[in-house]
């Protein structure tokens, strides 16, 4: 019986499986960026000023899953509705910001197509991750409908701790980013 206690969910162990994977994908761009960025045809560019600010946003949306899944833990599903809710409103709004984000790219004539090497790299690995929060906001709306679902009630913490961690893993995956692409101009 202590053997199946110190089992891992199968829905946990695949998710940790996809977060490698996805962690070695970035860590497959990051490095292409490096190796591309030390030919004589690179252009350096300062990062748009709005990628500071989606960073509050998405570390506020960590803060705001974080304290929804310690609601529901305590099954006090209103305040856990409402967490859910603002934390999935926050994840748009991360990906809203990212777009404009592009737009400033654009008007500072740094287009995806003909435009630098370096200006290509950044909206390939930010539309990218823009994908995987884009994912995560699927499964924070899930549980949004699953919250307020009047017929069926379910307990169990496992899907919110999965939502919960990749969560928190695509708030990290981004502060990697920025810091890496701030730093590796």
């Amino acid at each position: 019986m202590t053997a199946q206690k110190n089992k891992i969910h199968p829905h946990k162990f695949s998710l940790w499986i996809a977060m490698g994977s996805i962690t070695m994908m970035f860590i497959g761009f990051t490095s292409a960026y490096v190796v591309k960025r030390s030919q004589a045809n690179w252009q350096a560019f300062e990062l748009p000023s709005i990628f500071w600010i989606s960073t509050l946003v998405i570390l506020a949306s960590s803060l705001t899953m974080h304290l929804a899944l310690r609601q529901f833990r305590l099954r006090n599903m209103r305040s856990y509705k409402q967490l859910i809710t603002l934390t999935a409103i926050l994840g748009v709004l991360f990906t809203v910001s990212q777009v404009f984000g592009f737009a400033d790219m654009m008007q500072r004539n740094l287009p995806l197509i003909n435009g630098p090497v370096s200006a290509g790299f950044i909206y390939v690995i930010v539309a990218v991750h823009i994908l995987h929060v884009l994912g995560g906001v699927v499964a924070l709306l899930i549980m949004f409908f699953r919250a307020f679902r009047t017929r069926i009630r379910s307990y169990s913490a496992v899907p919110v701790e999965v939502a919960a961690a990749y969560w928190h893993f695509v708030d990290i995956l981004w502060i990697y980013l920025l810091v890496f692409l701030s730093l590796a101009r």
